[in-house]
């Protein structure tokens, strides 16, 4: 019996030993050039499925993006705009004080329309100087009008910027697997997908880059208008008069040019071809008058 119990004792660990043996040599070997490839394919083949789309990515990576608990992150990303209408008394001097308060700021006009009495800015301010600078703009004279709006893009953001290193990591993992491409079919293979993933790079990256443009200037419609001028109505002038009274001698002369020379076109070619009716049918020729004496002549004879 102890002779049994010996032997099963030095099975079971014989069989032990042996496990973990497989195991670590399982662990420390090397994984394969294909299997490298396939790993490679499989995510990007994964990132191709998400879509290119943000509403279609924002769900698959939302839950990478908000922590736990359903909160978004500290940091919110906002784009914020506003549109202000001022009067003010001098537009001049509120020219200077518009690129004053911009230099203090560290603004910058996008446009600039100026006209006689107004001007029109599109201005681009740093997000942290964004309340300072419309405090600054609502004391230089009376506000008109003035409204104001801020975007949410903090989930897009953060999808943009995931995206963008989640396709940098994998464009590494492709260049690296060129160098260990077998035959040219691999390395064409390999270069195409290294091309599609630096072109969807570019994409993002830029749009990464507007998106951050706009959270970190905030953009301001401004409308400055003069003072308006009232002149009283005091009726017409002696020369406003006079100029009313030969401008409706001119419009009478018009008038009767234009039936002068409808006379003239029309009236005597008219009068004309009457006159030699009348002279065909009743003059000297007077078919009329020969008519009815022929026809007299025959009645006579008839009786």
């Amino acid at each position: 019996m102890n002779k049994f119990c010996h032997f099963a004792t030095l099975l079971v660990v014989a069989v032990l030993v042996s496990m973990g043996c497989s195991a670590k040599g399982g662990l420390t070997a090397e994984a394969p050039a294909a299997d490298f490839r396939v790993r490679g394919e499989s995510a990007l083949s994964s990132t191709q499925r998400e879509g290119t789309g943000y509403n279609a990515e924002a769900t698959a990576l939302q839950d990478d993006i908000v922590p736990q608990g359903g909160e978004v992150p500290a940091q919110r990303k906002l784009v914020k705009r506003a549109s202000l209408s001022i009067r003010v008394e001098n537009p001049e001097a509120a020219d200077v004080s518009i690129s004053a308060l911009m230099e203090k700021h560290g603004a910058y006009a996008a446009s600039t329309d100026i006209s006689e009495n107004s001007r029109h800015y599109v201005i681009r301010v740093p997000h942290t100087a964004y309340d300072a600078f419309l405090a600054g703009m609502s004391g230089m004279g009376r506000t008109l009008h003035r409204s104001e709006s801020a975007e949410d893009v903090t989930l897009r953001y953060y999808d943009l910027e995931g995206r963008l290193a989640t396709r940098q990591e994998l464009l590494k993992t492709y260049q690296l697997y060129l160098g260990k491409a077998k035959n040219i079919e691999e390395i064409l293979s390999v270069e195409a997908r290294i091309a599609d993933l630096q072109n969807e790079i570019d994409g993002t990256g830029k749009e990464l880059r507007r998106l951050a443009n706009q959270v970190d200037y905030a953009s301001i419609s401004l409308e400055i208008y003069g003072p308006v001028a009232a002149i009283p109505y005091s009726g017409p002038t002696l020369g406003e008069r006079v100029k009313e009274l030969f401008s409706s001698f001119g419009e009478f002369l018009s008038i009767v040019l234009v039936v002068v020379i409808g006379i003239v076109i029309y009236g005597i070619p008219i009068l004309l071809l009457l006159v030699l009716l009348f002279w065909i049918l009743f003059g000297r020729i007077g078919l009329i008058k020969k008519l009815w004496r022929l026809a007299a002549g025959k009645k006579s004879e008839t009786k």
